[in-house]
């Protein structure tokens, strides 16, 4: 087949998410260099501003960023992942990285529904918008982040703890939904929210051969026994509801203590870590005011920090009458179908960026 197929002409669009397709960035090595060059190069053409933070040695995490004319007010991100998922060559029509397209218009490349569709729509949308010469009260920052398919422990799970991150004062985030087979276009915010929360507590030190009273430990103590009494209230409501699967309870488990330095000093510091995933039908702030009650039930000095309380995000790749493929043998994407969606983060972004002030923002 010709370099541009055969369907639909010639649309620049079009030639960049192929361009893009090309560059191989499955596991397990990613060619994360050429993959950040090429989104450098379409964002400095588009006009954006560009930051790229290397989160450890071999993993870059790509800003660009089209300020807001209200810099004071919370952000928008939209992130997408540069990396693929591995091929069984054997399985697939055309090679994966060559991102052929048939004489429908359909694209077949590993990464054409996961997401670097979504990646090229981002930019392309925004270059509209500029060319338009729109601009929006609130900033928009595009993350292109690596290593997501493995877990996202070199790449976003690293980049969230970095001054550079806190910089980017998001609000609000967009990140990959999936294709829908129908009409409709499918948007998801109902995963469940990970927190995990430190729970420091402060007693009277003194030597271990005496009864000190007010120690940390008791505190501790009674700050586990409320959280863990609840953990057995959730698994029990699981076990005895068939209607229930893991989803809507809310899990917890200790996966942390710290405290002590020596046998025979009681320690004036103790903490405990608790890892919580709370399902969308909770209301978060009952659950915090709970765990907040728990912490003063144990006593003064008992304070709780979160280390992970996630962002505002919904899931949301605009792909419709699509099969889902994402990590499937010949992923393909229609021209047409992505096309669409340029149109539609054109008008989606505008209405986020234009957000009127929330009342935490003044």
């Amino acid at each position: 087949p010709s370099s541009e197929g055969l369907e639909g002409g010639w649309n620049p669009s079009v030639t960049l998410f192929r361009e893009y397709l090309r560059i191989d960035t499955r596991h397990p090595k990613p060619d994360y260099d050429a993959a950040v060059q090429f989104l450098e190069r379409v964002g400095t053409d588009v006009g954006l501003l560009c930051q790229k933070v290397e989160v450890c040695p071999g993993r870059v995490v790509l800003v660009l960023t089209w300020p807001g004319t209200n810099p004071r007010l919370r952000s928008i991100l939209l992130n997408s992942h540069t990396d693929v998922v591995p091929v069984f060559e054997e399985h697939w029509t055309y090679p994966p990285f060559e991102a052929i397209k048939d004489s429908q218009g359909n694209i077949y490349a590993r990464g054409a529904q996961d997401m670097k569709c979504v990646s090229i729509q981002y930019l392309e949308a925004v270059r509209r918008l500029k060319a338009e010469g729109k601009s929006f009260a609130r900033t928009i920052h595009l993350s292109f982040v690596p290593d997501e398919e493995v877990g996202g422990y070199k790449g976003m799970v690293m980049f969230l703890q970095r001054p550079e991150f806190k910089a980017l004062n998001v609000g609000f985030a967009l990140d990959e939904g999936l294709a829908s087979p129908s009409d409709t276009y499918s948007v998801f915010y109902g995963e469940k929210s990970p927190w995990w929360i430190k729970v420091k507590c402060v007693g009277s030190p003194g030597h271990g051969s005496r009864f000190i009273t007010n120690t940390a430990a008791e505190k501790l103590h009674k700050v586990i026994t409320s959280f863990l009494a609840f953990r057995e209230s959730e698994k029990q409501r699981l076990k005895s509801n068939t209607n229930l699967t893991l989803g809507d309870v809310t899990s917890l488990n200790l996966t942390m203590l710290e405290g002590g330095v020596s046998f025979n000093v009681v320690p004036s510091e103790m903490s405990v870590g608790f890892d919580i995933r709370i399902p969308p039908t909770v209301d978060l702030k009952a659950f915090e005011e709970q765990v907040a009650a728990w912490c003063r039930e144990a006593g003064d000095g008992v304070t709780y920090e979160f280390l992970q309380a996630g962002y505002p995000a919904l899931g949301f790749s605009p792909m419709n009458r699509t099969p889902v493929l994402l990590h499937d043998h010949n992923e393909f994407l229609n021209e047409d179908v992505f096309l669409r969606g340029i149109d539609i983060y054109a008008h989606l972004l505008p209405a986020l960026a234009s957000v009127p002030p929330l009342p935490a923002e003044g």
